[in-house]
């Protein structure tokens, strides 16, 4: 991977959050850790030079990745065609912004496995898991304290929005533990794996997304606040907001970070 990127004149940048895994063990450890199967359609989201791609197309029937970055985004099909020949018709790019990503290539995709830029992992996520309801099996290793909020529960001190986010689409769990040696450059902190399995039967709700998610942002940007205080603004008054709490079964009393995702739709349900 370094002589690669010396080849190309690549130096990972702190702008776009890039450290490149440059460890073999690493790459089959996550690619083993997502349960890829022979059949699976797997979209990568930030490539970089291709070590993970190419672990993914192993064990994949096929792999469409998305680059933003223009150096490596021309250069990916080449290493492609140059290490594995036999699965470069297997494989597809997509030079673009993740979070500007409406449609793929090819047949819908049923998993994502990525190592995704610390500095824009949770918005990607959250748009990949929405934007592309066939996926099931998501695997991301990002920042160890991302991991953390992703997969935390109620009542955790770091349970937060993404939290209750990622849990609206999926079953969430920390997968595992990455030191800082299997990237370059090392970053200053360590990495997780996180695990997330959609959910079988989506939340059952008459309130849409939108609505539950306006509920949950307006919880946790004064997660310090008693609900009736953190939702009068949402509801209209502090009067309201405790009159949708009630109807909802919920303490006007509680905080943010106590409830489940479940409760924060009822509460969206009750301001119907």
């Amino acid at each position: 991977m370094r002589e690669l990127a010396a080849a190309l004149g690549v130096r990972p940048t702190k702008q776009r959050g890039q450290n490149f895994v440059i460890d073999a063990n690493t790459v089959r450890r996550i690619v083993r850790t997502a349960e890829v199967r022979p059949d699976d359609v797997v979209v990568e989201v930030g490539p970089g030079l291709g070590s993970l791609t190419l672990a993914l197309l192993e064990a994949a029937d096929r792999v469409t990745a998305v680059e933003i970055d223009d150096v490596l985004a021309a250069a990916l099909p080449n290493t492609i065609a140059a290490r594995m020949p036999e699965r470069k018709d297997r494989f597809a790019l997509v030079h673009s912004d993740a979070m500007h990503i409406q449609e793929l290539p090819g047949p819908a995709p049923t998993a994502l496995v990525a190592n995704l830029p610390y500095n824009v992992a949770v918005p990607v996520l959250l748009h990949m898991l929405e934007r592309f309801p066939t996926i099931e099996r998501t695997l991301v290793m990002v920042q160890s304290e991302v991991a953390d909020r992703l997969a935390a529960r109620p009542g955790n001190k770091v349970y937060g929005v993404p939290s209750v986010k990622a849990n609206w689409y999926a079953e969430v769990k920390r997968a595992g533990a990455i030191g800082r040696t299997v990237f370059w450059p090392a970053p200053n902190v360590d990495s997780g794996l996180v695990s997330l399995v959609r959910r079988t039967e989506p939340l059952r709700t008459t309130a849409s997304r939108a609505e539950v998610f306006a509920v949950v942002d307006a919880a946790f940007a004064q997660r310090r606040k008693t609900l009736r205080a953190a939702l009068a603004g949402w509801a209209g008054s502090p009067a309201a907001a405790e009159a949708a709490l009630v109807a909802a079964g919920v303490s006007p009393q509680a905080r943010g970070e106590s409830l489940t995702v479940e409760e924060f739709a009822r509460i969206a349900e009750a301001k119907k």
